[in-house]
Parts: C-alpha cells; structure tokens; sequence
C-alpha cells in the first residue's frame, strides 16, 4: 500500500498537539532533589523542592512525612539509604501520590515546597507499616528529639535560598510527621532568640498521645490547625481534640476540624483510601482550608 500524506494544516494541529503535552508533562515533571543539614549537625538530608512556575521569591512549605516515608510503597520495600551519590528506587520520581499531590498543589498557588526525607538518609527509607508505634527500629527516627531537627535544618535550609521569602515558611505534617510539626511549634516557642520560627502549621491526623508530644499542652504564638478523621483507626482523634482544648485554654491560637466518617491518611488519592466513606469529602475540603488558612496567617 502507498504512503498517506498528511495535510498540512492537520500536520500543524498534531505538532501543536504534542507541545501541549509536552507542556503538560514538562509541568509535572519529579521535583528537584536537593540536600542540607539536620540542625542535629550531623545528618545530611535529602530533600524534594517542587517549585512554583512564577517569578519569586515564594512563601514556602515544609512538608513532613508520616511513618510511611516519603516514598510510594509500590517502589519502597528494598529501599534503605538515601543520599548523595547513591543510586536507589527511592527518588524524586518515586514519592508517594499524598506528597506528589501536596507539593504541586502548594507550588500551583505559589508557594516552593519542600519534603525532607527523614527516613532514608538514616538506611530506613523502606519506612514502617501500620501499627508499628512500639518498633524499636523506629526510635532513631522518632518524632520528639530527631524529626523536629530535620525540620529546623529545612528551615535553615530554605531562608539560606535567595528565592524563599525568609518570615513567610510555614509547616505542613501527616501522622507522625503531624507530631513532628506539634514538637516543632512547642520547641520553637522555648527557644530563645528574635528570629522567627515557622510561621504557622498544617496538621493532619497526629499522635497527640504521651510517646508522641514534648508537652501534654502545647504552648505557641504561631497559629496551628489540626484536621482529623472522626473515624480514625490509627491515632485517637479524641486525645488531640483534648490536647488542643487544654492549649486554647492557655491562650494558644490552635484550630481543630474533624470530619465525619474520614478515616487515617483521608487525603491519600488512591482509589482505595478514596473508597472509604467521608474520605473524599475531606479531601476536597482540607484542599479549600489549607490555602485559605495559609493566606489568612500570611495577613
């Protein structure tokens, strides 16, 4: 059979075609992987920056992840150390659905995100199953006296960057890495010294029991809001709703929104965490709050 030649015109139209989608990929492309220091001094953490298209400097979010890790657990199972110099499936282009949507919807409103991996550059990037409160493996992990100091070295990390603006960083965390961002907030209102800390935080779902937090009441300047799931089977809903009752009452500014029927991890996309009843719900309205809640504290 002879060769079909395309019009000319419909040739065009194709060329257009394939430069939208290259367009459209080229804007969800893996972030880029960068490293900085835990405030520890000794660790040297990989971090993911998803950066917003407009011209900055940006606001910024520090995004913690939960005992999960930050990686998908299709490509994490054989996964150990993550860090320079080091080939691993673990990467930018392996994050879990949760932080890939998180980090392009902060940079799609333009603010530059930023996802420490806690786990992998201390051999433990296969992160931890549900249920695993007790694992002794997770204690040079923990959320109390080493996570709040990967987030104080993201911290340091981002105002050392001349596109971040320096006093509008705030703090985003899910389950574990939600206790982490409450440990942040109570360290930074005992820390001395005039410069600022984050400026706020985004809490889903944390341990807000004794093993979890520095502090039984949490004492801050610096706003929080907590989003729960009433039906919860992982963490106690109840027990962090009591822990912010005691800190408003001691005049810390900490907002609490629980969703009916929304179980742990309700703003994980996949289809199966989705299928649970109230999930979607929360999912759809924790994305109107965040944005919302971030823009008031930038006021």
């Amino acid at each position: 059979m002879g060769r079909t030649e395309l019009p000319h015109p419909l040739i065009g139209v194709l060329v257009s075609l394939v430069a939208a989608l290259l367009s459209v990929t080229a804007v969800s492309a893996a972030p880029q992987t960068v490293y900085f220091h835990s405030a520890d001094g000794l660790t040297a953490l990989t971090g993911y920056v998803f950066q917003p298209t407009t011209p900055g400097p940006w606001p910024a979010i520090v995004m913690l992840h939960g005992r999960g890790g930050p990686y998908s657990s299709n490509d994490n199972e054989d996964c150990s150390f993550v860090g320079a110099g080091t080939a691993s499936p673990c990467n930018a282009s392996t994050l879990s659905k949760r932080h890939t949507m998180w980090g392009e919807y902060w940079s799609a409103h333009g603010y530059l995100a930023l996802l420490p991996d806690s786990f992998g550059p201390r051999g433990k990037a296969y992160g931890f199953g549900r249920f695993t409160h007790g694992d002794p493996d997770r204690a040079d992990v923990n959320e109390t006296n080493v996570r709040p100091l990967d987030a104080e070295g993201a911290l340091a990390y981002l105002r050392g960057r001349g596109d971040v603006v320096a006093d509008q960083i705030y703090l985003q965390g899910w389950s574990n890495g939600g206790s982490t961002a409450l440990n942040v907030m109570i360290r930074q209102a005992n820390q001395q010294g005039n410069q600022a800390g984050y400026r706020g935080a985004l809490v889903f779902y944390p341990g807000c029991g004794q093993t979890a937090l520095l502090t039984s009441t949490i004492s801050t300047r610096a706003p929080i809001a907590v989003f729960l799931g009433a039906d919860d089977e992982e963490v106690s809903p109840a027990i962090c709703q009591h822990v912010a009752d005691r800190s408003r009452q001691a005049g810390s500014p900490i907002d609490v929104i629980v969703y009916p029927g929304a179980t742990h991890d309700f703003d994980e996309p996949s289809s199966r965490r989705q299928s649970a009843p109230g999930n979607q719900a929360a999912l759809d309205d924790a994305l109107v709050k965040a944005i919302a809640i971030v823009a008031r504290w930038k006021k």
